[in-house]
């Protein structure tokens, strides 16, 4: 097939261009007559009828690309078509369905409205930084963080669709600065002390639930998954995951592990033991339902957070995951290096420990203060005996 040199003409202030495109349409590649905006018309040009040299120029390098690609006809997807029928599959044979649930979210509401119909081949930079710009300028109150998850979904995007040839590298997305926007709120971790008063407050089964959460650093959906088959009395072993009713396995490879039990909750656990009737197997958390899991969630509601209200107490509840951060901030201040953490937490990489988990205690901002003023007031000293 020869090379095509691409027709121009103006329609109003637009130069457009006119040529001949594969597309796949109900699984065939069929040619097609394509006509997009080329580039606007400048002021200086207002004038013209016919394309003056510089949109020319514009034109030679547009249909470069067009006739110089490399994707063949049948890979020449809109990304909608590709994120459907190849990446949406691909995620749900590596992630967790909470992930999937995120990516399936972001993409339906947020990314396809704005870039589904754009072809895989022909996403740039401009217009993943247009886009980013775009999601930003019309949710003003969309938080940073937010802001990375969309931007590290499509880069994971088009990666898949370089690994797999339907375009070709560099992941346009790489390059991108993220837009200004507010920042995330801090999250919260329990401290020690908040933690025991929880416990103290709460009943039998919810003092054994948060307490095996604020020991073992549990996700929430590894707590419901959690079998009597997995607590050996040293160790649980987290071997699956329930998320809103579905079972299947952690989160990653690195969370299905073993988790030790300190003896304190092995206590608490021995006693929840006894009172269920010391059953050999099933789920160690049930809810009222024979045979299902807990909810969490309506645990929260019809019970933590009222024996919270009726003892007016100071202890505000965080959420389930300050329980995970708290022990990742309490073992932290104790002196345990972040990799030891990282293994406890089952993370895959030492930066989310580190960036997402971690958090500075006000009595360790204090201690160090005094350490740091007892060095200055030393100094001090021994400064004031030279100068004397």
């Amino acid at each position: 097939m020869g090379k095509q040199t691409g027709y121009v003409f103006r329609v109003g202030d637009k130069w457009l261009i006119r040529y001949r495109d594969s597309r796949v349409v109900n699984g065939r590649v069929i040619r097609r007559q394509m006509a997009v905006k080329l580039c606007s018309v400048s002021p200086e040009h207002l004038r013209c009828t016919r394309p003056p040299k510089a949109v020319k120029d514009e034109r030679d390098r547009f249909m470069a690309k067009i006739n110089d690609s490399t994707v063949s006809p049948e890979h020449l997807l809109s990304i909608s078509d590709f994120v459907t029928g190849v990446w949406t599959p691909h995620i749900e044979s590596r992630c967790a369905k909470s992930t999937q649930h995120h990516y399936d979210y972001y993409w339906k509401h947020i990314l396809s409205p704005r870039c589904g119909t754009e072809l895989l081949r022909d996403f740039t930079t401009v217009k993943g930084k247009r886009l980013l710009d775009g999601v930003a300028r019309d949710n003003p109150k969309m938080k940073m963080s937010t802001l990375r998850r969309l931007k590290s979904q499509m880069s994971g995007i088009l990666k898949l669709a370089i690994e797999l040839d339907y375009r070709p590298a560099p992941n346009p997305m790489r390059e991108i600065t993220l837009p200004r926007a507010p920042e995330s709120d801090e999250t919260g971790a329990y401290d020690l002390d908040s933690v025991f008063t929880l416990i103290g407050l709460l009943p039998e089964p919810d003092r054994t639930l948060v307490a095996t959460a604020a020991f073992t650093g549990l996700r929430k959906s590894e707590l419901r998954g959690l079998h009597w088959e997995d607590y050996t009395g040293e160790t649980l072993t987290i071997t699956r995951s329930l998320w809103r009713g579905f079972l299947g396995q952690p989160k990653s490879r690195a969370s299905r592990a073993t988790v030790p039990v300190i003896p304190v909750l092995k206590q608490m656990l021995d006693a929840h033991r006894a009172r269920a009737g010391n059953p050999t197997g099933g789920y160690i958390f049930r809810g009222p339902r024979l045979g299902h899991p807990i909810d969490c969630d309506n645990l929260l509601t019809n019970h933590i957070k009222p024996s919270l209200l009726k003892a007016k107490s100071s202890v505000c509840w965080l959420g389930w995951h300050a329980f995970r951060r708290g022990l990742a901030t309490n073992l932290h201040a104790m002196g345990v290096d972040d990799m030891t953490i990282q293994r406890i937490l089952r993370h895959s990489h030492v930066s989310v420990t580190q960036g997402f988990y971690i958090k500075t205690l006000d009595s360790t901002v204090d201690a160090a203060m005094d350490k740091f003023n007892v060095e200055v007031s030393r100094l001090c000293s021994k400064r004031a005996a030279i100068v004397q």
